[in-house]
């Protein structure tokens, strides 16, 4: 996943866990539905990502708040994306 400037959804993950490819390739689609960019972040770049994210990952965030970890919470997705409005 590229790196979107003014990017809402923030995935932090690592490059090789399969729950953070299937987590980003559910996501994609909705993202795209609501003109949204997706900023992957690999918490082994980053030793205090890593320290506070390690087993959790992937973890999804909207707009700074944390909405799910493992896998994609699609309803807790789309609350937030109502929550924020047009």
């Amino acid at each position: 996943m590229t790196r979107a400037s003014g990017a809402r959804f923030v995935l932090y993950g690592r490059a090789w866990c399969h729950l953070c490819e299937d987590m980003r390739a559910k996501l994609e689609p909705i993202a795209a539905r609501h003109g949204l960019g997706i900023e992957w972040i690999d918490i082994d770049e980053d030793p205090v990502l890593e320290a506070r994210y390690d087993e959790r990952v992937p973890v999804l965030t909207l707009d700074g708040i944390e909405l799910c970890q493992y896998r994609l919470d699609v309803r807790a997705v789309h609350a937030a994306l109502d929550a924020r409005g047009p």
